[in-house]
């Protein structure tokens, strides 16, 4: 297990769905030896009725890597946390932060977090059937149960069951009239609140979410909470994780970004390979490594259209770099 595993949640990537799949934490860990790896949400369903194979496998350079399951009854979500378990995960997280229409009408997601006393079985469950960590990611409310007071109840009820780190978005879920995405950046942040919990309850391990967009910003948050959980910039300027490593651990020399494309592109050749992958559902992870670099635009070009033309293998990737050296070396000799 790597460092991240003894410094517990200080950093990790947040669980995206669409986006954090296997292939982009592969990625991630290319460019990160330290970030805590979630997975997308998985329903409860999926893993039951579904083809759990699909949903749960890893490369075991993911570690340390959790499960973030999607569900509200409390025997199906020990079930899948013994799954998560079996698989080899490190942690398994409930959400009870995500406020999209869908998730709502099966009763899970940010829609739990009027339930504190239900969720608080649900985990016990969990704890109960697993040895590896059960966590709770939550925002700090949801519609007019936008207080310190409420925030406050849910984690308290959770903790009393065992749960002893919570992940909470520094924003409130509205779950009618906005989108997931609005969800993510139209509620103002209130950081003040997440640090309130973790003065409230020093023994407990409380990480904050939501609009860390720069190393600065991540080590002035660390002071007030115990880890900070990067979203969106993780995956709209990747690199920044590898900034992310070094400041906190130290971390030298950070990898070099043509080293990381042809890492990805070796790693494009074996799962074709092994699972008759389809090159672009790798590649479209890839697009922001050169995020304000010269030639990213050139690489993102190449990678927005290359993969999906018939017959494409990992050899776009290749393509991709090449015409991103090209237009850096027109730049110099401009």
């Amino acid at each position: 297990m790597n460092q991240a595993s003894a410094n517990k949640h200080i950093f990790s990537v947040a669980p995206m769905m669409d986006w954090t799949d296997r292939h982009c934490r592969y990625f991630h860990r290319l460019i990160s030896p330290n970030a805590r790896l979630y997975t997308e949400m998985v329903t409860t369903g999926a893993l039951i009725h579904g083809d759990a194979e699909r949903f749960l496998r890893f490369d075991e350079t993911e570690h340390p890597v959790a499960l973030q399951l999607g569900g509200s009854d409390a025997d199906d979500l020990a079930k899948c946390a013994e799954m998560g378990q079996t698989y080899g995960y490190d942690e398994i997280n409930l959400n009870c932060g995500c406020p999209s229409d869908r998730v709502q009408s099966g009763r899970f997601g940010a829609c739990l977090m009027k339930e504190p006393d239900h969720v608080a079985d649900c985990v016990s469950a969990m704890i109960k059937n697993v040895d590896i960590p059960v966590t709770v990611k939550c925002r700090i409310g949801i519609d007019e149960q936008d207080s310190f007071e409420f925030l406050d109840t849910f984690v308290e009820r959770i903790a009393d069951k065992g749960c002893k780190t919570f992940i909470i978005h520094a924003r409130k879920a509205w779950l009618q009239g906005l989108s997931p995405k609005q969800n993510r950046e139209v509620p103002p942040l209130d950081y003040d609140r997440v640090k309130a919990i973790k003065d409230k309850h020093p023994t407990l391990e409380i990480i904050v979410n939501g609009g860390i967009t720069d190393v600065d910003m991540a080590q002035d948050q660390l002071t007030k909470c115990d880890g900070v959980m990067i979203g969106r910039e993780a995956y709209s300027n990747p690199y920044f994780l590898a900034q992310m490593d070094e400041s906190l651990f130290g971390t030298a020399p950070l990898p070099e970004r043509d080293d990381i494309a042809l890492k990805m592109m070796a790693y494009a050749r074996k799962q074709t390979e092994e699972h008759d992958t389809p090159v672009k559902s790798i590649t479209r992870h890839i697009l922001g490594l050169y995020h304000n670099q010269h030639g990213a635009k050139a690489w993102k070009r190449a990678l927005s259209t290359l993969p999906y033309e018939q017959g494409a293998d990992e050899h776009v990737i290749e393509s991709a770099l090449k015409a991103k050296t090209e237009a850096v070396q027109l730049l110099e000799d401009a």
